[in-house]
């Protein structure tokens, strides 16, 4: 039996935005589920700043980080940097509907200030980084990109944070997901071409390979679609990046999450900065988020952004070379 997969609404493909180097602020648009104005914290403590006006966290240069750069990325004096600009708090328009900003963003700042780089962020869909990375119109990619063994074969990595995929569903549902018999017969939400998806297929392939039904998967073009979709009961559930789930949780009345998966499953994998393979720029890059790890501005971006628990101890390069020998780097 197939796997049943119902494709709802095309994927929206974004025109690339190219904006200035941001000298001192910030997976589409405003629209973004729970993209608002926060004056008091959330249930986590956390004020998240959602305006334009985001007094970045900034680093100092790192002269050994800088040296590590190559002459042909460093010539023109700036970092160019893609991101999906669709899910708080990772990479997501703020209030103004033009200015990306959230903690992806706030990452390169530091890696570009690192290097001694200006920062010029150019906002893309999840379906055209990777081939607009290896054309050359992006020098790396800040959008919450996990490892995977089909990556590595074309991009290198730095990995900054933990991965992790959360499970949502409205406050009033009884779901507790940790495996694949949790999702059967439900309507589960989900990003295509995505870690995550994978999770779900290779879940699908379980479940029918035991003669149990497995979940109908459904595609969304946007957050704001997608959680739409999900608070009306028109899905069981969505899965997402952790920290976006978490978000919600704490920040709406009628969303909770019900599960808890690494992104890398059945292994595990992390969060990186991704740049093409074999240009030499995963070297430098990585040399930048361990001197921000080092003086604390990286420890401040996540707690700014309520994903301390993400934090990693040290960044790694990871190339297809070395990916699943040597580790990708350590949580706090």
């Amino acid at each position: 039996m197939p796997s049943i997969k119902t494709r709802l609404l095309a994927l929206a493909v974004l025109p690339a935005v190219v904006l200035p180097a941001l000298a001192g602020c910030s997976d589409p648009g405003a629209s973004a589920a729970g993209a608002s104005p926060s004056a008091s914290a959330a249930r986590n403590g956390v004020v998240y700043n959602t305006s334009p006006e985001q007094n970045r966290i900034r680093a100092q240069k790192d002269p050994t980080a800088a040296a590590a750069v190559p002459a042909a990325i460093g010539k023109d004096g700036k970092l160019t940097v893609a991101t999906t600009a669709g899910s708080i708090p990772l990479s997501f328009y703020a209030t103004d509907n033009k200015t990306p900003i959230g903690v992806e963003v706030d990452i390169a700042q530091l890696v570009a200030d690192k290097l001694g780089l200006a920062l010029d962020v150019q906002v893309t869909s999840w379906e055209n980084w990777p081939l607009k990375t290896q054309s050359g119109d992006f020098e790396a990619v800040f959008s919450n990109v996990g490892i995977n063994k089909d990556r590595v074969k074309l991009f290198d990595f730095s990995t900054y944070r933990a991965a992790y995929m959360g499970f949502e569903a409205k406050k009033s549902s009884t779901y507790n997901i940790k495996g694949a018999d949790d999702i059967s017969g439900l309507k589960v939400s989900v990003g295509s071409g995505t870690n995550q998806e994978k999770i779900l297929l290779a879940w699908n392939k379980d479940l029918e390979s035991r003669g149990k039904a497995p979940a109908t998967l459904q595609y969304y073009s946007s957050d704001a679609d997608t959680i739409l979709a999900l608070s009306s009961g028109r899905t069981d559930l969505n899965i997402a990046p952790y920290p976006s789930v978490s978000y919600r949780e704490n920040t709406r009345d009628d969303l909770k999450v019900v599960g808890k998966v690494n992104a890398g499953w059945p292994s595990e994998t992390l969060v990186a900065a991704t740049t093409l393979k074999g240009n030499g720029l995963a070297p430098a890059i990585t040399d930048a988020l361990n001197s921000a790890i080092k003086d604390g501005y990286y420890g401040k971006v996540l707690e700014r952004w309520g994903l301390s628990e993400e934090a990693l101890s040290e960044s790694k390069t990871v190339t297809e070379a070395n990916f699943g020998v040597a580790p990708a780097g350590k949580t706090q």
